[in-house]
Order: C-alpha cells, then sequence, then structure tokens
C-alpha cells in the first residue's frame, strides 16, 4: 500500500483494510516540502507553489507541483517489495478525476505499468505470482472519495494533503491541493477537520 497520508491513499488503505487484505504500507521521504507528504518540483526546491487556480485552472497543465516520474519510482520499489513478501496485491490511491493534471495519475498510465510489472519480474515470468495493481478511488471524484472514506471510519484529522503547511502543520488552504480537498468535503457536507492556516476551511 502506498501512503502518502493524504485523503486518497489512506482512504484506498481503509477500502484494502475492509476487503480483507493484510496491509504492508511504504511512505517516501524523497526532500519534500513536509515531513507528512527527486527535484524540480515545487514540493521538493525553492519554486513557488501554485495558490488560489480555479478548477479549470488546475486542468489546463502540468503544475509546477510535478514532481518527475514520482509515482513511477514509487510503484518500482513497490513491486519490488511486493515480490520479496510474495504479495500479489499493489494498492495506489490515483485518482483520474480531481487532481491536478499529472500525467501519473491517469488510466493509461496504470494500465502501461501493469504491464511492466507482468514482464519484469522474475515471479511473474515463471508464472508463480501475478500481481495486480489496485486503484479503486481513480474514477472517483473528491466529494465520493470524502464520503466512502466517512462511511468506513477514516479519520481524516489525521490526514494531510497541503503541499505548502505552515512549520507547525496547518494547511495553507489555497494550494491546488488544499483546494481539492476543501471541495471534495463541501460537495459531502462535511467539516473538514484539519487545521488551517487561513480563513480558506470557511468557504
Amino acid at each position: 500500500m502506498l501512503l502518502s497520508g493524504g485523503i486518497d491513499s489512506t482512504t484506498t488503505l481503509a477500502l484494502a483494510q475492509r476487503e480483507g487484505f493484510e496491509a504492508y504500507a511504504l511512505t517516501f521521504r524523497y526532500g519534500q516540502r513536509h515531513a507528512l507528504e527527486i527535484g524540480g518540483s515545487a514540493l521538493t526546491a525553492a519554486i513557488d507553489v501554485p495558490k488560489d487556480r480555479t478548477p479549470s485552472e488546475m486542468g489546463q497543465d502540468i503544475p509546477a507541483t510535478y514532481v518527475p516520474a514520482r509515482n513511477t519510482i514509487f510503484l518500482a520499489f513497490a513491486l519490488a517489495w511486493s515480490e520479496t513478501l510474495a504479495a500479489h496485491d499493489i494498492f495506489i490511491g490515483v485518482n483520474a478525476l480531481d487532481y491536478s493534471g499529472y500525467p501519473d495519475c491517469r488510466p493509461e498510465y496504470v494500465s502501461a505499468f501493469q504491464h511492466l510489472a507482468d514482464l519484469a519480474t522474475k515471479a511473474g515470468v515463471e508464472g508463480r505470482q501475478q500481481l495486480r495493481i489496485h486503484t479503486p478511488l481513480i474514477a472517483l471524484s473528491k466529494k465520493e472519495i470524502v464520503a466512502l472514506g466517512t462511511s468506513l471510519g477514516v479519520d481524516y484529522g489525521l490526514t494531510t494533503s497541503c503541499y505548502d503547511p505552515s512549520p507547525s502543520g496547518e494547511a495553507c488552504g489555497r494550494c491546488d491541493a488544499c483546494l481539492l480537498r476543501l471541495k471534495g468535503f463541501a460537495e459531502a457536507r462535511l467539516v473538514d477537520p484539519i487545521r488551517y492556516r487561513t480563513e480558506a476551511a470557511t468557504r
């Protein structure tokens, strides 16, 4: 289970556990701005994090918060660990609807990596281990994800999504991740339980 600690991955973990999977969580520290969430990205370098963008602006281009090949690297580690554990399933909380335009969150990307996984492991080639990549949230909106997680008992107060949090951990309320998160909670008619450093949480 690739677990960032945000809404999507945490909800995916809850779904996997509900389905009876024994979960092995894999989290990465890759130089991101906060210890709660490679280079050439506003998440890892001195590049401004985009703020106050509208949903249409978020969908126009690949944003500065894109981290080069991040999901490819993460999935490669998960693939190696899965083969070591003799596990047959990898879960990743990618989402192709309410997202910021990342190319490695699309169904065609996941399909391509699944093909790579089928070819790239000893267990796969020998037919001993058919590994499946699960993306249960890929076609859900943030509203649907928040509602689903809430129904599963997820404590979203323990999650973090912000790309540019304060030193004490408050979310900025203005980056793409915060705006999509707030939109999801608002549309689900729920209150986001995390702390924000601006008044954006009340919008």
